[in-house]
């Protein structure tokens, strides 16, 4: 290979590196995720490309051993439950350590419910710890959490994009076009651990974890 070749795939390397597909079944294998408050249940894991996490009381994390970003591109597919108030699964980003995060998640239980109130409550963001999402419904109602349109049926299989960008973050939904939500960051933090979410007695199935860093 010519120097001026090695040269240009050293450059490319750490970008290469870190823009990648995860096989969460195979990291869970490898002892490559890092869990806080639950328990990875690979008998439950409904195909070997995924991982499930089981219900417990607060909050859970699964952190992805050595995947952090500042700007870029998440993707998910995740899969909750049909059962009000027991399902809430998601995304947590720019993490820095269990408490201190933030994240974008999914009220399945809300995606078709009858009641408009209750389907405004299908997607959320929180930056943790200051700002969860009663604190955020209470005082700035509307502003944090969204309907879902089209509405995905809540016992499938969801993707979730996230796309970091400016103290912004915009959340896609099965491929749309448009957001189903738009935000601006509440903390000032640039940089931080990717992982799984799952909220207070909700359990969840995740799958086809990409990361895509912003290239300057």
């Amino acid at each position: 290979m010519k120097p001026t070749s090695i040269l240009f795939a050293a450059l490319l390397m750490p970008t290469l590196a870190f823009a990648a597909d995860h096989n969460l079944g195979e990291l869970a294998k490898a002892n490559r995720i890092e869990v806080f408050n639950r328990k990875l249940d690979q008998t439950k894991a409904d195909s070997p490309q995924a991982v499930f996490l089981n219900a417990a009381p607060n909050d859970g994390l699964a952190w992805i051993t050595g995947v952090e970003l500042s700007e870029g591109t998440i993707e998910l597919e995740i899969k909750g439950k049909n059962e009000q108030g027991r399902s809430f699964v998601g995304i947590a980003f720019h993490g820095q350590d269990n408490r201190v995060f933030d994240a974008v998640y999914l009220r399945p239980f809300n995606f078709q419910a009858a009641e408009q109130e209750r389907r405004s409550h299908a997607i959320q963001y929180i930056s943790m710890p200051e700002h969860d999402w009663n604190e955020l419904r209470k005082g700035h109602p509307g502003k944090y959490e969204f309907a879902i349109t089209p509405a995905p049926d809540p016992d499938s299989w969801v993707k979730l994009k996230l796309v970091v960008k400016s103290k912004k973050v915009a959340a896609f939904v099965n491929g749309a076009d448009a957001p189903a939500l738009t935000v601006e960051l509440l903390n000032d933090r640039l940089k931080g651990k990717v992982g799984l979410w799952v909220g207070n007695g909700s359990d969840g199935w995740f799958r086809n974890l990409k990361v895509i860093p912003e290239t300057k």
